[in-house]
């Protein structure tokens, strides 16, 4: 399968999972979902039979609210039979509305409070840099989850310590919970804030798999990385594209089946 082809299929399973569970969130999941299936096709090292490797690549979902692309992810590509995506936030399930490593294969983190996947994710490639590894951690970020201290301070520590192993991923869908952010709190101008920090920076469609594929791919040399993506919260259904209040609704019987014929049609 190629990572058009999943990302079809992601976004399929995820407006199901959130109608059938009447849980949230499902613009902010719609946005990211080309980032993480060109990462589980094309990028990252991993064993399906073996979740636990030492040499693994690490992938951090730090905007937990959007769980349903990673448990959807992890199905399509062998952790786990894509039916057990029908227990999503029913009672009693280990698939929540925000993402949780508890009896999931294939989770790194629980996560859900912001400002914490990339802190975690700082310290997990310390100790690979420490311990000679050659594991890449990948983590993704909302943007408006930029606002969080405790991201500042590990995008600083992170510099400090060169760390080539760590690629930080910005959800520039410029959509927070109730408005943009740049009417929040303005963001701009996002790169040079990180080129001052000594990051090496890239800007790209966060829904062009052959630049996400080429970004992804290269590794830089002594200084960690951010790619800031581009992209449209509720990308893929026409009437959730760029609409805030796709953060909360999730879809009822007749805005699903809109939403399946659009998502199905597309090659």
């Amino acid at each position: 399968m190629n990572s058009v082809q999943m990302a079809r299929n992601m976004r399929i399973n995820a407006v199901k999972m959130v109608s059938s569970g009447g849980s949230s969130h499902i613009g902010s999941a719609l946005s990211c979902i080309d980032i993480v299936a060109v990462l589980y096709t094309n990028i990252m090292q991993y064993d399906i039979n073996n979740p636990k490797a030492v040499n693994r690549d690490r992938f951090i979902l730090s905007k937990g609210h959007a769980g349903v692309c990673v448990y959807t992810a992890l199905a399509e590509v062998g952790f786990f039979p894509r039916e057990k995506l029908s227990q999503h936030y029913q009672n009693g399930s280990c698939f929540s509305g925000h993402v949780s490593h508890k009896n999931i294969p294939g989770v790194e983190l629980s996560t859900g409070s912001l400002g914490h996947g990339l802190p975690v994710g700082v310290g997990i490639a310390l100790s690979a840099k420490l311990d000679a590894r050659p594991n890449r951690i990948f983590v993704l970020i909302g943007d408006g989850e930029l606002l969080e201290g405790s991201n500042w301070e590990a995008i600083f520590f992170a510099a400090h310590h060169k760390l080539d192993n760590l690629t930080l991923i910005i959800d520039r869908n410029k959509l927070q919970s109730i408005h943009s952010t740049e009417k929040t709190i303005a963001l701009e101008p996002v790169s040079r804030k990180f080129e001052a920090f000594n990051w090496q920076t890239r800007i790209l469609d966060g829904h062009n798999h052959l630049q996400l594929r080429s970004a992804l791919s290269t590794k830089t040399e002594e200084s960690p990385s951010v790619i800031i993506a581009n992209t449209i919260k509720g990308k893929g259904v026409s009437f959730m594209e760029n609409r805030v209040e796709w953060h909360y609704k999730f879809p009822n019987q007749e805005q699903l089946e809109i939403a399946l014929q659009e998502l199905e049609a597309t090659a």
